[in-house]
C-alpha cells in the first residue's frame, strides 16, 4: 500500500480548475475583498476616527509587540487586539491588550520619567 499524498487545499488546484471552467477562483474572497481571512474584523469610532479592530487569537500571536496602552511587552502566544484607523496606512497598526484597548478611553497617556528626572 502506497502512503496518503498531501495535496494542497484550494491555492492552485482550485484556481487552475476555475480557469478551465471561466469561473472566479473564490467568490467568497471576492466578496470580502480577502480582509476576514486572517479573523473577524469591525469598526469602531475612537476619538472621531473609525478604527479597524481584529482580535489575534493566541496560536495566531508568533511576534513580540509593544501595547501603547499599558507600555508592556505582549509575548508570542498571546491573545490581542490589533487596531489601526481606516484611513491609515498598514505602518499604523497596534497591537493592544484586549484589556487595555476596552479601558482605553479611561486611561491617560503616562509620561515615561527616569527616576532622577526632576518632577516639572
Amino acid at each position: 500500500m502506497s502512503p496518503r499524498r498531501n495535496r494542497p487545499r484550494g491555492g492552485a488546484v482550485k484556481s487552475a480548475k476555475a480557469a478551465r471552467n471561466g469561473i472566479a477562483a473564490n467568490r467568497d474572497d471576492e466578496d470580502r475583498g480577502g480582509r476576514e481571512r486572517f479573523g473577524l474584523e469591525r469598526t469602531e469610532d475612537w476619538r472621531g476616527e473609525e478604527w479597524a479592530v481584529r482580535q489575534i487569537s493566541g496560536g495566531a500571536a508568533l511576534k513580540h509587540y509593544r501595547c501603547p496602552g499599558c507600555d508592556q511587552e505582549i509575548p508570542p502566544g498571546v491573545p490581542h487586539v490589533v487596531a489601526w484607523p481606516l484611513l491609515g496606512d498598514v505602518d499604523d497598526r497596534r497591537h493592544w491588550h484586549r484589556a487595555c484597548w476596552n479601558a482605553r478611553d479611561r486611561r491617560t497617556a503616562r509620561l515615561q520619567r527616569s527616576r532622577n528626572a526632576p518632577r516639572y
